[in-house]
């Protein structure tokens, strides 16, 4: 009977070389089979990139947004040599705080562009990358370096009153006179009541040259802002609102503070808000015109004074729920919703909808205005 164990003669001494033929086969069939993987998992991570750059373009990003969409990704996976379904969060963690550090709002956004080819990644291909590769798709962007201020995690914004934000630009343009840097304490607060009153976004305001300034067009001026496009379309050319409110504010700042920076206030490209520090290369140059302050800068002032002058319940103040705040106590004072969503500059009306979530509406209120209006039209007529 074979028992499949050899006999005593037959056994060898352990001692005596084994036959490596078989092995050395073996090793040299397992070494192309692991390069043939890795080839393999790199020509399908290129492909995936290629796939959802047309997803993207279908979905009508512009050529220029294409081009920064899958650069973070790309930038990783050469930075380690590895695909991207092999990133972990160590490996994003320890990029962003070494070789790949950059400002604050940069690496907010490439960390968010990575996240979105992940989704796209695992919602599409993730069961054959499993299958053909042994991986699992998952983000290396997790909860703990995930960005806080983050296009879905934002939740409910809830605006001040109509009531706290009064006593805060008071308070606040009291406290003026007594402001150690003067000039910027003034340009701060104009800053932070036009992007109130207009509603528009910090980087927008930032923007703005004192050519910008229409004040002919309507009944108060007007301003134009680089607007953000629809759907990544790119920046779009907008006319921003400043009532009568913002014009005579507008008009103090210009008249009064503005020629006190460092430039020229006369040149229509010169900023509507410039920096206090003008660097020296400008100035060197013979270039009259200043830098404008940045969207950064402008936040911490308003947090700043968010926690001076604000009273309760909201004391955190930031560009966007001023804006936020706008268009709540617009439409609560009256205003058509087509015409907050003029102020805002939105493409879509469900956008602005979105802005109107704490809204104090009073159904019944809004039954009985209607019909006095109606009243006194017919009364008119008559």
């Amino acid at each position: 009977m074979l028992t499949g164990q050899p006999d005593d003669g037959d056994a060898q001494g352990a001692d005596e070389p084994q036959d490596s033929g078989l092995a050395d086969v073996q090793v040299l069939q397992r070494r192309a089979a692991a390069q043939t993987h890795a080839v393999d998992e790199q020509g399908f991570y290129l492909e995936t990139v290629s796939e959802y750059l047309w997803a993207r373009d279908v979905a009508g990003l512009a050529p220029t947004t294409l081009e920064k969409l899958v650069r973070p990704v790309m930038e990783l996976c050469s930075f380690y040599d590895l695909v991207p379904w092999r990133l972990t969060p160590r490996h994003v963690d320890r990029f962003y705080a070494g070789q790949g550090r950059r400002a604050r709002s940069t690496v907010r956004s490439k960390l968010t562009k990575i996240d979105s080819y992940f989704a796209f990644l695992e919602q599409r291909y993730a069961g054959e990358i499993a299958r053909r590769f042994g991986a699992t798709v998952e983000s290396p962007v997790d909860t703990f370096n995930r960005p806080v201020h983050r296009g879905g995690d934002f939740g409910l914004r809830i605006p001040p009153s109509r009531r706290a934000l009064t006593e805060f630009f008071a308070q606040w343009r009291a406290s003026l006179p007594s402001a150690r840097k003067y000039q910027v304490a003034v340009r701060d607060y104009v800053m932070a009541k036009i992007a109130y009153i207009s509603g528009v976004r910090a980087s927008e305001l930032c923007a703005v040259r004192l050519g910008d300034i229409h004040w002919e067009l309507g009944q108060w001026g007007r301003f134009v802002v680089q607007g953000k496009g629809a759907g990544g379309s790119g920046k779009r050319e907008r006319q921003a609102y400043l009532f009568a409110e913002g014009r005579e504010l507008l008009w103090w700042y210009i008249e009064e503070v503005r020629g006190s920076f460092s430039d020229d206030p006369s040149d229509p490209a010169a900023p509507l808000f410039p920096s206090e520090r003008r660097p020296l290369a400008l100035a060197s140059a013979g270039i009259t015109v200043s830098t404008a302050v940045q969207p950064d800068a402008f936040r911490k002032a308003l947090k700043t004074a968010g926690e001076l002058y604000l009273p309760g319940p909201v004391t955190c103040l930031f560009p966007h729920l001023l804006r936020h705040a706008r268009a709540t106590h617009l439409y609560e004072s009256g205003m058509a919703l087509w015409d907050v969503q003029k102020v805002l500059g939105h493409i879509w009306a469900s956008t602005t909808v979105g802005y109107l979530s704490t809204v104090q509406a009073d159904p019944e209120l809004a039954s009985l205005q209607s019909a006095r209006r109606a009243v006194c039209r017919l009364s008119m007529e008559a």
